[in-house]
């Protein structure tokens, strides 16, 4: 079964990050904004290998902020050419945003544990680098959907100020971000792991979920709201038989009781967004809008 990023943007390209979702947004906003694509920055190696991200930077309108993209689906993370993605973050970068096109250790090989410790140092290396992208680092906001969401949802609710003891430079910054958009995100992976009596047959097709009850509340965001998390839009479709649309609810309920800003978009759809995905891509550039404006 394909991940639940490729069940999304399949309409659009074949190979597109695995043929993953919001895509398909791509044919209908056309790539017009001046740019600079900075590709294959290297964030940190593991067992040999580059970890690394794509940088799109307008040219004529840059407004300072940066949005980060998780490339997740089913905890898989591919490489694309940037110049084949890059009509995807039009929306973004037409309105002055810095786009940062991260990827993570990839299951079947790493798993989830991995891909967070990917993501919170990819952050920590862009915001140690802010200048090179003429970004402000505290202005940094992530977005990602399903998996990407689940990761976006993890580095609003676990955010450190950083290791001052490290020796490593970029594990003494620290990864926190301004704003969060999860799309269709799993919160609560205790009842997603193959192990647990809940776990919907579909979930057996993700190896990365193949983790201990006890293990997979480390990785649930949905435990650790507190009151210093990011903002958070978070969108759900009431169709969507993946990834339920409590897990929308149920993280939107804690951040409520924390008295977090926040936003919950239940929309009648399925996990792939059919017939909303205009609309889900505006109700995300419109958040960061708002959230990421210079202090």
């Amino acid at each position: 079964m394909p991940s639940p990023c490729c069940l999304l943007w399949r309409p659009f390209v074949a190979t597109l990050f695995a043929s993953c979702v919001l895509l398909s947004i791509v044919a209908e906003v056309p790539a017009q904004t001046p740019i600079e694509i900075v590709p294959d920055v290297v964030y940190g190696h593991k067992d040999g290998l580059a970890m690394t991200f794509d940088v799109f930077k307008p040219t004529e309108n840059s407004n300072g902020a940066a949005v980060v993209f998780m490339v997740s689906g089913g905890w898989r993370s591919r490489w694309t050419p940037p110049e084949a993605t890059r009509g995807f973050f039009e929306p973004f970068l037409v309105k002055g945003f810095t786009v940062l096109s991260v990827r993570h250790g990839s299951s079947p090989k790493y798993g989830i544990p991995d891909a967070v410790s990917d993501v919170r140092r990819a952050i920590r290396f862009i915001r140690l680098h802010a200048d090179d992208y003429g970004i402000d680092e505290k202005r940094i906001g992530v977005f990602g959907m399903s998996a990407g969401g689940h990761l976006s949802l993890m580095l609003a609710t676990t955010g450190d100020d950083g290791q001052s003891d490290s020796t490593d430079p970029v594990l003494k910054v620290s990864n926190r971000v301004k704003s969060v958009a999860a799309v269709v995100p799993p919160s609560d992976l205790r009842i997603a792991v193959w192990s647990d009596h809940e776990s919907l047959p579909a979930y057996r097709s993700y190896p990365a979920l193949d983790m201990s009850v006890e293990q997979a509340a480390e990785y649930s965001p949905l435990l650790f709201v507190t009151k210093d998390d990011a903002p958070a839009l978070i969108v759900s479709g009431s169709l969507d038989e993946l990834v339920p649309p409590k897990h929308g609810q149920w993280i939107a309920d804690a951040y409520e009781k924390e008295g977090l800003p926040h936003k919950f978009l239940l929309l009648e759809t399925n996990h792939g967004l059919q017939n909303k995905r205009a609309e889900v891509m505006s109700s995300i550039v419109e958040w960061f809008a708002e959230t990421l404006q210079a202090e």
